[in-house]
């Protein structure tokens, strides 16, 4: 019985909810970003009502739910999205109207709706749907039908988020993750914004049956998505200056299987190093690359100068019941249980160091903003094969200079070039196309470069 369930569950729809898996749920159109993990138990604040999330279970992603009141209390339901054809009419229709409407006889004196609240009560204990208060608001208001198209759509929104708030299956994807965490933590993951990581990736080259070594200081999102593009091939191995390994918490949040998940693996560079230079590797036990804890965190914590308060209430719930939070959890003994669990970031073997050791990397990617830029190339070129590229994410453009300089200086690369990348989003609507008004204008620098053969470096046996 056991075994069939477990056959089951490991041949489930990746386009499909499981029971598990790992959600992004975008409530209200943006207006907060949740992670979630799906179980029987798990629940979700919307406002103040809880309710469950098991009727997410079984649903494809990008699936649109509605808070509405049911038998048991506040629940969850589908919303099937309207026909293109009626919303299209609905589009000219506005546009029509619009030609003889504006604003400027409408004033503001709290007068002109004539429902109160009571009656909105009264509606509720009725057993009255989230839809039909804000019908029933819109019958009642004295100034709806004066109003233009574009003012309407924004009272309808408003009331909406109110009475009747919805909530967006989203998947965790790299994109995904990194616009959630951009949007409410940038500086837990080095502000490294959607498109930076995007160019990181095909600078780097990372192409399938690729050998990726990284530096990740940004959280894990940047090995995440490293391994969402292998696809279980190959291997990313993220590499760690020091005793203890970066923390990569975000790559807990992407639903990889177990075969990508064996595709990740951490060595310390004193192993790379050693392979390279023909003394013995000593493979470290699994006890010591699973403590991904506290001591990571506060790393993180302290290189960001920023103050650690942070409401529970806005960012996620606790643990318990399956709720996963927008920032790394605090707490040792959730982050060892999806350690154990996803069995990402587990000790290379000592047959893939030598292997490495032969052929060397495919591409190597950097995003450590509390390192030294020249520091950190200067000792990881050399496993590189020849000719392989190599992308560096910093926040400030002068430590990728100077890098680039001594990297000019000493003859190890070519096709060096910093680049300063450039997102802008435009809100698209009839005679209102313009870009928002509200939006990043800084997303770091990256540089980009070839490694080549030279004769004061050490070759690759």
């Amino acid at each position: 019985m056991s075994q069939n369930k477990l056959q089951k569950d490991s041949n489930h729809n990746p386009r499909v909810t499981w029971e598990g898996c790992s959600v992004l749920l975008d409530i209200n159109d943006g207006d907060r970003l949740v992670f979630a993990r799906l179980t029987a138990a798990s629940t979700l604040k919307i406002g103040n009502k809880n309710c469950s999330l098991q009727p997410l279970i079984g649903y494809p992603f990008g699936s649109l739910f509605q808070l509405e009141n049911g038998t048991k209390g506040p629940c969850l339901s589908r919303v099937l999205p309207a026909t293109e054809g009626n919303y299209l009419q609905e589009k000219v229709d506005f546009q029509i109207k619009d030609e003889s409407k504006d604003n400027r006889a409408l004033v503001d004196n709290n007068t002109a709706q004539s429902l109160t609240g009571e009656d909105i009560d009264e509606m509720r204990r009725q057993g009255a749907t989230g839809d039909e208060i804000v019908e029933a608001l819109i019958a009642n208001s004295a100034t709806f039908e004066k109003k233009t198209s574009f003012s309407q759509e924004k009272y309808k929104l408003k009331k909406q988020k109110k009475y009747a708030p919805r909530v967006l299956l989203r998947r965790p994807s790299a994109r995904s993750i990194s616009e959630a965490y951009f949007k409410k933590y940038p500086a837990r993951i080095g502000f490294l914004r959607v498109d930076s990581l995007s160019l990181l990736l095909s600078m780097a080259n990372v192409t399938a049956h690729s050998d990726v070594l990284v530096v990740d200081m940004v959280g894990g999102i940047l090995t995440g998505a490293v391994a969402e593009r292998l696809g279980g091939t190959g291997y990313v191995c993220n590499t760690y200056l020091g005793l203890d390994p970066y923390p990569m918490g975000i790559v807990r949040i992407f639903n990889f299987s177990n075969e990508i998940c064996k595709r990740i693996v951490q060595t310390p560079l004193t192993d790379l190093r050693s392979a390279q230079n023909g003394t013995s590797v000593q493979i470290g036990s699994r006890e010591d690359i699973c403590n991904i804890k506290s001591q990571s965190n506060e790393e993180i914590s302290s290189s960001n100068s920023l103050p650690h308060t942070v409401s529970m209430e806005e960012t996620a719930l606790s643990s318990e019941n399956g709720m996963l939070d927008l920032i790394t959890e605090t707490a040792a003994s959730p982050v060892i249980r999806a350690c154990k669990t996803t069995k990402a970031g587990e000790k290379a073997s000592k047959e893939t160091i030598n292997l490495w050791k032969e052929n060397g990397f495919s591409s190597l990617i950097i995003a450590a903003p509390d390192l030294d830029a020249w520091s950190t190339v200067k000792e990881l070129l050399p496993l590189l094969s020849f000719s392989a590229p190599f992308a560096i994410y910093h926040q400030y453009i002068q430590p990728l200079a100077t890098c680039m300089h001594n990297l000019q200086l000493g003859k190890m690369a070519i096709g060096l070039q910093i680049s300063e990348p450039w997102l802008r989003e435009y809100q698209v609507l009839p005679s209102r196309t313009h870009p928002h008004m509200q939006m990043s204008a800084f997303g770091g620098y990256i540089l980009s470069g070839t490694r080549i053969c030279s004769s004061d470096q050490p070759q690759l046996k």
